[in-house]
């Protein structure tokens, strides 16, 4: 059994305590792993610090070659990197390629953005009192980014936090997920490999309380970026003080059916937004609304597409879906299909669990108060509603706590414009389902959805501090 190290100022050192990593599909120990405590953790915020002027002088060109080269080893190493991610996530290993694949664009991305960071001229003679005087403004690193990032894209998500950091001239802390804490530290090791500066990235894996509470609350980090719950998200804020904080905190992501929509094309789809990666995507689709008119079709279609997914073991390349990331959480989502079941809603596909796995399910006549509708599942879950009219659907969309992004499906682009401007969401997809992203587009949401945007440009603005600098042309 393989024992991992922190990674603090370039080196792998021991920590005070270790735990076993077991694979979430076979129970299996697969790795003894570092848990950092709140020492260690600020050791490596210690790390940053110190690194925090060679990586603000590193030139443009340089931070990109480094982002560049570590996509280029990968994209080398993209195999081993899947396998890795389908032992420790239990991430089916079709979806696994797909994750390094995108994994991969995200670092292009920032090492193109590396070089496109820049300021403006700002006309001072606009106002009275200004003439003579020339103003720009420059874009300078924060300093030690926290880094916090989620079970779900251990790589991916690292990525739409590290390549930006990194691109911008920063610093980074890194806490992955407890249950991902090889992924992080498989791409930290192509980093140092890519020549990135010792201290540049610092990597401690532990728990949340602990080690991302330490990160949250050292006075040394500039900003904090999080993917994770509402519940610590808004921990997060209240403790953060005067930094920057990014929040991606989920959602239950809404679609929209119209009547004039072609079923059979956009089922398969629909499947997909709702059961990869077990339904464990911040965007994954978990509510569906239909028009009455295809209600019905729809139920019995998507039922159907459910059932046909193959369940198993994540190493296999047929398989759709596998385990989720613990037995805790495939209860925890058992017993909100017990209580939707139990409060009247239909069962149209799934349920139970077979083989360890949680059976993609899709839920009718289920009450808006219910668990199954009104939080984020994160898990296999999808409902399904009848609806009158577009505005009803739309109405019901934005009866929820989140707001990250929401699917539309119609053939009426004046129905299409109408959705996109009343929907309160981050991201609107028409014909699409509300899953769909791509790696340098905006992304984030409204209400508890969380606050501030990724999307390698857009994180790069996050991570980043405007400076005015005036030039008075006289000296009288």
């Amino acid at each position: 059994m393989e024992e991992k190290k922190l990674l603090i100022g370039g080196r792998r050192e021991e920590a005070r305590r270790y735990e076993e990593l077991r694979s979430p599909y076979t129970g299996e120990v697969i790795a003894k792993v570092p848990a950092a405590d709140k020492e260690e953790t600020g050791k490596a915020v210690g790390a940053a610090t110190e690194a925090k002027a060679a990586m603000a002088a590193l030139p443009a060109h340089e931070r990109a070659a480094v982002l560049e080269r570590v996509a280029a080893l990968l994209d080398g190493r993209s195999e081993e990197a899947a396998r890795l991610v389908a032992l420790e996530a239990a991430k089916p290993i079709k979806a696994a390629r797909a994750e390094i694949g995108r994994t991969v664009q995200t670092y292009k991305f920032a090492a193109e953005e590396a070089k496109r960071i820049g300021g403006e001229t700002i006309p001072l003679d606009a106002a009275p009192g200004g003439e003579d005087r020339l103003a720009y403004t420059v874009r300078e690193p924060l300093g030690v980014i926290g880094a916090i990032t989620p079970f779900n894209f251990p790589f991916n998500l690292v990525a739409h936090k590290v390549g930006p950091a990194i691109a911008a001239g920063n610093t980074v802390v890194l806490k992955p997920a407890e249950q991902t804490p090889l992924s992080a530290l498989y791409i930290a090791e192509l980093f140092a490999e890519a020549g990135l500066p010792p201290g540049a990235l610092n990597v401690v894996p532990g728990p949340g309380e602990i080690a991302g509470a330490a990160l949250v609350a050292d006075e040394r980090v500039a900003m904090i970026t999080f993917t994770g719950s509402p519940e610590v998200g808004k921990s997060i804020r209240a403790g953060a003080g005067l930094k920057r904080v990014t929040l991606e905190l989920g959602s239950n992501s809404a679609l929209i059916v119209d009547k004039d929509v072609d079923l059979d094309a956009i089922v398969p789809r629909c499947a997909t937004g709702a059961f990869s990666n077990q339904g464990q995507i911040c965007i994954s689709l978990q509510r569906i609304y239909v028009h009455e008119e295809l209600y019905g079709s729809f139920v019995r279609k998507f039922a159907e597409a459910a059932r046909k997914l193959k369940r198993g073991d994540p190493l296999d390349p047929q398989t759709d879906l596998s385990a989720m990331i613990s037995a805790r959480e495939t209860e925890r989502a058992l017993s909100w299909i017990r209580e939707a079941v139990d409060g009247g809603a239909k069962l149209a596909a799934g349920g139970g669990v077979s083989g360890g796995v949680l059976e993609p399910t899709v839920i009718t006549e289920a009450g808006r108060e219910m668990k199954v509708s009104c939080r984020e599942a994160f898990a296999p879950i999808v409902v399904i509603d009848s609806v009158k009219s577009m505005d009803e659907a739309i109405d019901a969309v934005n009866d929820s706590d989140y707001g990250l992004q929401a699917g539309v499906y119609t053939s009426n682009l004046f129905t299409a414009l109408r959705a996109a401007e009343r929907l309160k969401v981050g991201g609107v997809m028409i014909n699409d389902i509300p899953t769909f992203r791509v790696d340098h587009m905006p992304y984030g949401g409204v209400k508890e959805s969380g606050i501030g945007r990724e999307g390698v440009k857009y994180a790069v603005e996050e991570m980043t501090e405007t400076k005015l600098v005036v030039i008075n042309k006289r000296l009288g």
